[in-house]
């Protein structure tokens, strides 16, 4: 049976007037990847504060490694390891330098020999007397990891690590986290990267406005949106307009000047579409067919592309 690594329950935070978490509820087993998504200001960030320790609940419960993070604050943080939006390394000092530092602070047996272990496992190895102020992005991130991981944590907090990451640098992030999953870590990881939760996570809930709109595997998401669809572009809004008007059902961008139609894919249905168009003598500049992803769970639930959530 597996046990649970993170329990939350009617979980509320405010700041002023503005309420960030409304009452939410969730739980995370042991050694796996639970991924939290959500448009800016959803409330991410203050949920991995409250459960890091690092910020105060205004109401509910929350057990982190089998401890209240109210009243058990110092075996709490013993049990985790917690990687920010940006990377926590001192850039006066070398990698090996901050490893070191780190592993002090956790007073480590055989910190030397951790640190050489981490530097390598990193790739770092070559760069490791090297100021961190000279390491790329991608290098600074993976310090960044490295050093959340002095004192093997069970339990580690990412918050959106892939932020401002080229393509392979956040793939390799990626392969990191399997890693460590792989070997028994679990992972509560924030995200703007739909991609990003699609590949990893075995979990994912949908935080928007304080409130968790969704939870289930990516697979079960998905299912929660009608199936396939066609996306219709065309030349011009008045195009768009008198497409809208005859398919009923469909949801239009008109900063895309596109439409989603419902549909189930098929030959016949795509046939029948694109007659209905050619009746009212519509022209589509192109079509596709799509089947649900993240981006579109997303879209159902909040009402917003990722994009336009990210852009808030």
């Amino acid at each position: 049976m597996t046990s649970t690594a993170i329990a939350v329950s009617g979980l509320r935070k405010a700041f002023g007037d503005k309420v960030v978490l409304d009452g939410i509820d969730f739980e995370v087993a042991e050694g796996s990847v639970f991924s939290m998504l959500g448009p800016n200001g959803a409330g991410k960030t203050t949920t991995v504060n409250i459960l890091a320790t690092l910020s105060k609940a205004d109401a509910g419960t929350v057990r982190v490694a089998g401890h209240d993070v109210a009243s058990a604050i110092r075996k709490v943080r013993a049990a985790i390891g917690v990687t920010g939006q940006f990377a926590a390394v001192d850039e006066l000092l070398s990698g090996r330098e901050n490893l070191r530092l780190m592993a002090d602070l956790k007073r480590v047996p055989s910190g030397d020999r951790v640190v050489t272990r981490l530097l390598e496992r990193f790739d770092l190895a070559g760069s490791a007397d090297e100021r961190a102020s000279t390491y790329s992005g991608g290098m600074s991130r993976k310090l960044d990891l490295a050093m959340t991981l002095v004192g093997n944590p069970r339990i580690i907090f990412l918050d959106e690590p892939t932020t401002g990451l080229d393509p392979r640098s956040r793939r390799t992030m990626w392969a990191i986290v399997r890693e460590l999953v792989a070997a028994g870590t679990t992972i509560f990881l924030t995200t703007q990267y739909l991609e990003e939760a699609d590949q990893l996570a075995d979990r994912i809930a949908v935080l928007d406005r304080g409130v968790l709109v969704a939870e289930g595997t990516p697979a079960e998401l998905k299912r929660q949106v009608p199936g396939t669809h066609v996306r219709l572009r065309f030349a011009d809004r008045d195009e768009l307009d008198a497409a809208a008007r005859i398919l009923a059902g469909a949801t239009r961008d008109d900063q895309e000047l596109t439409l989603r139609v419902p549909s189930d894919g098929a030959s016949k249905s795509l046939r029948a579409l694109l007659d209905r168009l050619d009746e009212h003598t519509i022209n589509a500049l192109e079509f596709s067919v799509h089947t649900p992803d993240l981006d579109d769970v997303f879209l159902a639930l909040t009402g917003r592309t990722s994009a336009e959530a990210i852009a808030q």
